[in-house]
Protein backbone atom coordinates (compact mmCIF):
# COMPACT_ATOMS: atom_id res chain seq x y z
CA UNK A 1 0.00 0.00 0.00
CA UNK A 2 1.53 3.36 -0.99
CA UNK A 3 2.39 5.82 1.78
CA UNK A 4 1.06 9.36 1.60
CA UNK A 5 3.82 11.95 1.54
CA UNK A 6 3.90 15.73 1.43
CA UNK A 7 6.31 18.21 -0.01
CA UNK A 8 8.30 19.44 2.98
CA UNK A 9 11.18 21.45 1.48
CA UNK A 10 12.37 22.91 -1.79
CA UNK A 11 16.03 23.86 -2.08
CA UNK A 12 16.90 25.99 -5.10
CA UNK A 13 20.58 26.65 -5.74
CA UNK A 14 21.73 29.21 -8.28
CA UNK A 15 25.19 27.64 -8.43
CA UNK A 16 24.08 24.04 -8.90
CA UNK A 17 22.36 22.30 -11.82
CA UNK A 18 20.51 19.94 -9.49
CA UNK A 19 17.81 21.24 -7.18
CA UNK A 20 16.35 19.29 -4.26
CA UNK A 21 12.84 18.65 -3.02
CA UNK A 22 12.12 16.70 0.15
CA UNK A 23 9.09 14.51 0.65
CA UNK A 24 7.98 13.71 4.19
CA UNK A 25 5.59 11.01 5.32
CA UNK A 26 2.21 12.53 6.30
CA UNK A 27 1.59 10.15 9.22
CA UNK A 28 5.16 9.30 10.13
CA UNK A 29 8.78 10.40 10.33
CA UNK A 30 10.25 9.12 7.07
CA UNK A 31 11.52 11.62 4.53
CA UNK A 32 13.88 11.64 1.58
CA UNK A 33 15.25 14.00 -1.08
CA UNK A 34 14.75 13.89 -4.84
CA UNK A 35 17.11 15.76 -7.16
CA UNK A 36 15.25 17.70 -9.85
CA UNK A 37 15.95 20.28 -12.55
CA UNK A 38 15.77 24.04 -12.09
CA UNK A 39 12.66 24.47 -14.26
CA UNK A 40 10.61 21.98 -12.25
CA UNK A 41 11.97 23.32 -8.94
CA UNK A 42 11.02 26.90 -9.78
CA UNK A 43 7.61 25.79 -11.06
CA UNK A 44 6.92 23.91 -7.81
CA UNK A 45 8.28 26.78 -5.71
CA UNK A 46 6.14 29.38 -7.51
CA UNK A 47 2.98 27.32 -6.96
CA UNK A 48 3.71 26.60 -3.31
CA UNK A 49 4.29 30.33 -2.71
CA UNK A 50 1.15 31.27 -4.65
CA UNK A 51 3.03 33.24 -7.33
CA UNK A 52 0.88 33.27 -10.45
CA UNK A 53 2.23 33.65 -13.95
CA UNK A 54 0.54 36.03 -16.40
CA UNK A 55 0.51 33.20 -18.96
CA UNK A 56 0.14 29.44 -18.40
CA UNK A 57 3.36 27.57 -17.70
CA UNK A 58 3.84 23.96 -18.82
CA UNK A 59 2.31 22.38 -15.71
CA UNK A 60 -0.61 24.83 -15.83
CA UNK A 61 -1.13 23.76 -19.43
CA UNK A 62 -1.21 20.06 -18.52
CA UNK A 63 -3.82 20.64 -15.83
CA UNK A 64 -5.88 22.84 -18.14
CA UNK A 65 -5.79 20.30 -21.00
CA UNK A 66 -6.93 17.49 -18.70
CA UNK A 67 -9.70 19.67 -17.31
CA UNK A 68 -10.91 20.74 -20.75
CA UNK A 69 -10.96 17.12 -21.91
CA UNK A 70 -13.13 16.13 -18.95
CA UNK A 71 -10.38 14.32 -17.02
CA UNK A 72 -9.60 14.90 -13.38
CA UNK A 73 -6.19 14.36 -11.81
CA UNK A 74 -6.45 12.04 -8.80
CA UNK A 75 -2.97 11.56 -7.33
CA UNK A 76 0.74 11.07 -7.89
CA UNK A 77 2.49 7.79 -7.10
CA UNK A 78 6.26 7.54 -6.98
CA UNK A 79 6.38 3.92 -7.92
CA UNK A 80 9.94 2.82 -8.64
CA UNK A 81 13.60 3.55 -8.06
CA UNK A 82 15.93 2.08 -10.69
CA UNK A 83 19.62 2.88 -10.91
CA UNK A 84 19.22 6.10 -8.86
CA UNK A 85 16.28 7.27 -11.01
CA UNK A 86 12.77 7.67 -9.60
CA UNK A 87 9.70 6.83 -11.67
CA UNK A 88 6.24 8.24 -11.06
CA UNK A 89 2.70 7.81 -12.29
CA UNK A 90 0.16 10.59 -12.68
CA UNK A 91 -3.28 9.14 -12.01
CA UNK A 92 -6.31 10.65 -13.74
CA UNK A 93 -9.95 9.71 -13.92
CA UNK A 94 -11.67 10.08 -17.29
CA UNK A 95 -15.20 8.88 -17.99
CA UNK A 96 -15.07 6.67 -14.92
CA UNK A 97 -11.79 5.02 -15.92
CA UNK A 98 -8.57 5.39 -13.93
CA UNK A 99 -5.66 6.20 -16.23
CA UNK A 100 -2.02 6.13 -15.14
CA UNK A 101 0.56 8.14 -17.07
CA UNK A 102 4.32 7.66 -16.76
CA UNK A 103 6.02 10.85 -15.54
CA UNK A 104 9.16 12.14 -13.95
CA UNK A 105 8.52 12.71 -10.23
CA UNK A 106 9.44 16.38 -10.60
CA UNK A 107 6.79 16.92 -13.29
CA UNK A 108 4.23 14.84 -11.41
CA UNK A 109 4.79 16.85 -8.22
CA UNK A 110 4.64 20.11 -10.18
CA UNK A 111 1.25 19.00 -11.54
CA UNK A 112 0.18 17.96 -8.02
CA UNK A 113 0.85 21.42 -6.59
CA UNK A 114 -0.72 23.10 -9.64
CA UNK A 115 -4.06 21.34 -9.12
CA UNK A 116 -6.59 22.97 -6.84
CA UNK A 117 -6.88 21.35 -4.39
CA UNK A 118 -3.36 19.93 -4.50
CA UNK A 119 -3.15 16.24 -5.33
CA UNK A 120 -2.05 13.69 -2.77
CA UNK A 121 1.45 12.33 -3.33
CA UNK A 122 2.12 8.67 -2.57
CA UNK A 123 5.33 6.66 -2.48
CA UNK A 124 5.39 2.87 -2.58
CA UNK A 125 6.87 1.03 0.40
CA UNK A 126 9.34 -0.56 -2.01
CA UNK A 127 10.73 2.86 -2.98
CA UNK A 128 10.85 3.96 0.66
CA UNK A 129 12.73 0.77 1.59
CA UNK A 130 15.16 1.25 -1.30
CA UNK A 131 15.87 4.90 -0.56
CA UNK A 132 15.95 4.60 3.24
CA UNK A 133 17.70 1.24 3.38
CA UNK A 134 14.79 -0.40 5.19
Amino acid sequence: MPVQMELSRIIISEINDQQVIYLKEVDGDRSFPILIGIFEATSIDRRVKGVLSPRPLTHDLLVSVADNLGAEFQSVVISELKEHTYFARLRLKHEGELIEIDARPSDAIAVAVTCDPQLPIYVTEEVLNDVLGG
